[in-house]
């Protein structure tokens, strides 16, 4: 039986813990066997957990020399660093082979490890930045859920704990046992997307009374319409390439991905709140077409518009009436289907 070892640390984060050690003791074999024996390990035997609360653990760093699978949960900000013993054991079980996965800023015990050096890693969006800066070897990837290395994996914020293990009980038993442990758990065995759909994209601070903020607020209010760095320049009382230049020095990107941002922040925005078309709200946003719409918003968001509305709107929106009904008449002798013109023009200069 495949043993995995879950390490408590000090102020532990209870879902980060919980949802590995119940996904991997649900899951059984075709004959029903159970395919994983499961086991809390801490330095100490009782633990702090956030959440102000005590974990008492019966077995100690010798379980991680005794697991095929070893996981880091995260732990709570203002969590006690992990001790020099904790990052002895991972390395020593790292030697000897065995399967080392985080989930969320458990990647960060990884690194402090030397596990992640010169390896691709995840973790929440929101420490993504933080772990880059803090140990440059590792390769930040912030818009996946997760990454397997083979050996060393690592995943995303709380609920991509459950994406890795179903990855890893997929990788183990093949995808027949890890889709009955995805249907016990109300998941899908694959989200569509990435972390990417779940980041707030904020534009970079820009200096209160700074020349530019009338001209962003500006650039808000006229998403609809077609803006172009002459158009700016204008505004801005500049030569295109003196507003680039002084775009960039205040803001740290382009006008052009300024705008870009603005936009599928405005369509994220509608796809949550209205039930507006697809193209419809292509327009609102100021996107050519519906296709330039779909091909950026995958790019900057890691999903479909479609997919996107799904996850986050409070109901689906609402589809096409089937030929023959109302707004479609068919037209006689040819078997062929004529939708009248409905002579809407794009909404031009209007908030969404």
């Amino acid at each position: 039986m495949h043993s995995v070892a879950i390490l408590v640390l000090d102020r532990v984060v209870p879902f980060d813990m919980a949802a590995p050690q119940q996904t991997f003791a649900w899951t059984r074999m075709p004959d029903g066997r159970p395919a994983y024996r499961v086991r809390l390990c801490a330095e100490t035997p009782r633990v702090r957990a956030d959440g102000d609360f005590t974990l008492h653990v019966d077995r100690g760093l010798e379980a991680l020399a005794e697991a095929d699978t070893v996981i880091v949960p995260g732990c709570a900000p203002g969590a006690a660093p992990p001790s020099a013993r904790v990052l002895a054991a991972l390395r020593q079980a790292a030697g000897a082979g065995t399967r080392i996965a985080s989930v969320c800023v458990g990647a960060f015990v990884l690194a402090e490890a030397g596990l992640l050096d010169g390896l691709r890693a995840t973790t929440h969006w929101v420490a993504a930045g933080e772990l880059a800066r803090r140990f440059p070897a590792v390769e930040v990837q912030p818009d996946v859920l997760y990454v397997d290395n083979g050996q060393i994996l690592t995943s995303a914020g709380a609920a991509a704990a459950l994406d890795l293990c179903l990855h890893m009980i997929r990788r183990d038993l093949g995808s027949a046992v890890a889709a009955d442990i995805a249907r016990m758990s109300v998941m899908p065995l694959e989200r569509e997307g990435g972390q990417a759909q779940f980041i707030v994209h904020e534009h970079p601070p820009v200096p209160r009374g700074s020349a530019l903020e009338p001209l962003l607020e500006w650039i808000e209010d006229n998403l609809a319409h077609e803006v172009t760095l002459g158009t700016l320049a204008v505004r801005a009382g500049m030569s295109e390439r003196t507003f680039s230049r002084r775009f960039r020095e205040q803001t740290g990107t382009t006008p052009l991905q300024w705008l870009l941002r603005a936009r599928v922040r405005r369509a994220q925005y509608l796809l949550e709140n209205t039930d507006h078309s697809v193209e419809r709200i292509a327009r609102q946003a100021g996107f050519g077409s519906p296709t330039a719409f779909r091909e950026r918003f995958r790019k900057v968001v890691g999903t479909t518009p479609y997919a996107y509305r799904t996850a986050f709107h409070g109901r689906p929106p609402p589809r096409r009436p089937p030929e023959g009904r109302r707004g479609v008449r068919r037209s006689v002798g040819r078997g062929r289907v004529r939708r009248p013109a409905t002579g809407r023009s794009p909404l031009r200069g209007r908030r969404a």
